[in-house]
């Protein structure tokens, strides 16, 4: 160390750089994106009182977009590489949410919010099937698949403790299947923007593909739905903007995450497994009558196993690799 170097020098330097490498970390960042998708259920269900499936969907994913687009401040940027991608950008706009979140709002009007939830994060086995035949480097092994299925088993005793399923009519199973596709897509198009390394950056990428998903879904909203822009209460406009929010960044973080090497589409989705533990989290925290309960303490405690075993799995296929 020369002299300049030593007068600049703290004692905090060492931690300003473990802290910085720990915020730019996947792991912390994976588990900040699941926090932020963990909010959404509730939201949405609110959301869903005063507006229509599609038509709320399409305005939420615009204002996402519009979102970055502002954030990001360089439209010829966004434009040139909008241009060099716009097949790759249209098809997961599509993917993600045209298709994907088309279902997942109809599946969500369906059936219960506790059942939606537990659907919905059951997530990563879906998106770790679709890697399996999408990658060769991704393969479902049998301790994988065992920490998947564990952790599955983790959310349907957190989401079956904490409210009672009861199916009522056909229209319900209905949605139980809208769900399932939904499942499908999100894995198709993670497999999709992990293929995509380096092409297009994932602020531009997630910036188009949410504004133009939003607005394909907002116009497939008329002709199905109709218009409607009756008044709402301010607790719609606060979803709405909270739900816009919260797509802009976890998508432009998630898509970064996916594109990052050495990355495994189906390791980075079983940080899903987390939304219905930060879910239950919040509501202890946030609504008055709501307290943690054994049901829900053992539910966390399989997942936190799931984890556990997969990021051992991780670590043993790397070994294998490297040797």
């Amino acid at each position: 160390m020369n002299p300049t170097d030593s007068k600049n020098f703290t004692p905090l330097q060492p931690l300003f750089l473990r802290m910085k490498n720990l915020f730019k970390s996947t792991t912390f960042l994976a588990i900040l994106v699941c926090w932020l998708w963990s909010t959404a259920f509730a939201l949405v269900k609110i959301g869903l009182e005063y507006s229509m499936p599609f038509q709320f969907a399409g305005f939420r994913f615009i204002l996402a977009g519009l979102m970055l687009f502002i954030f990001i401040g360089k439209p010829r940027m966004i434009w040139n590489e909008l241009k060099a991608n716009w097949k790759f950008i249209a098809i997961l706009s599509f993917a993600q949410f045209s298709g994907q979140y088309a279902f997942f709002y109809k599946g969500m009007e369906l059936v219960p919010a506790a059942l939606g939830a537990m659907i919905i994060g059951s997530s990563p086995l879906f998106i770790a099937v679709v890697a399996h035949f999408a990658f060769h480097n991704d393969k479902m092994t049998p301790l994988k698949t065992a920490s998947i299925l564990i952790g599955v088993v983790g959310i349907a005793i957190i989401t079956l403790g904490r409210a009672k399923v009861e199916l009522k009519n056909s229209l319900e199973y209905l949605g139980i299947g809208f769900l399932f596709i939904n499942n499908l897509f999100s894995g198709y198009s993670n497999v999709l923007v992990s293929k995509q390394t380096r092409k297009v950056s994932p602020m531009v990428l997630s910036s188009t593909s949410l504004f133009i998903g939003g607005l394909t879904l907002f116009l497939f909203s008329i002709p199905t739905e109709g218009l409607h822009f009756e008044p709402a209460p301010a607790v719609f406009y606060f979803a709405l903007g909270w739900l816009a929010f919260l797509s802009a960044a976890s998508f432009a973080i998630w898509y970064g995450l996916l594109q990052r090497p050495g990355v495994k589409v189906s390791h980075l989705n079983m940080w899903k497994f987390l939304i219905p533990v930060s879910g239950a989290i919040l509501s202890w925290i946030l609504i008055k009558n709501e307290k943690p309960d054994l049901v829900s303490l053992v539910g966390m405690a399989v997942i936190t196993l799931s984890l556990l075993m997969l990021n051992y799995a991780h670590r043993k296929a790397n070994a294998v690799i490297l040797n």
